[in-house]
């Protein structure tokens, strides 16, 4: 399972999204607002459920917002985390 599918089976078991399976999330599509319509609230238990299933660290606000774009901006962050 790549980081990506792993990132969306996350999202939508543990903050609970009804009705949308990981097919219905775009890699690109924005995670916020007008996209998959998560909130602030929503971004805190990101950050902590980032933590608990990849062992990564966010450790601010400036990297939280460039990596909590999408699933692809996530991603790549966990993984260029994982590597260096």
């Amino acid at each position: 399972m790549t980081t990506k599918d792993k990132l969306k089976h996350i999202l939508i078991e543990e903050l609970n999204l009804e009705d949308i399976t990981a097919e219905d999330i775009g890699d690109e599509e924005p995670l916020f607002g007008e996209g998959l319509g998560l909130d602030s609230l929503d971004a805190v238990e990101l950050v902590v459920l980032v933590q608990r299933h990849f062992g990564i660290e966010i450790k601010d606000m400036e990297e939280g917002r460039a990596a909590l774009q999408s699933i692809a901006t996530l991603a790549a962050f966990i993984d260029g985390r994982r590597t260096a």
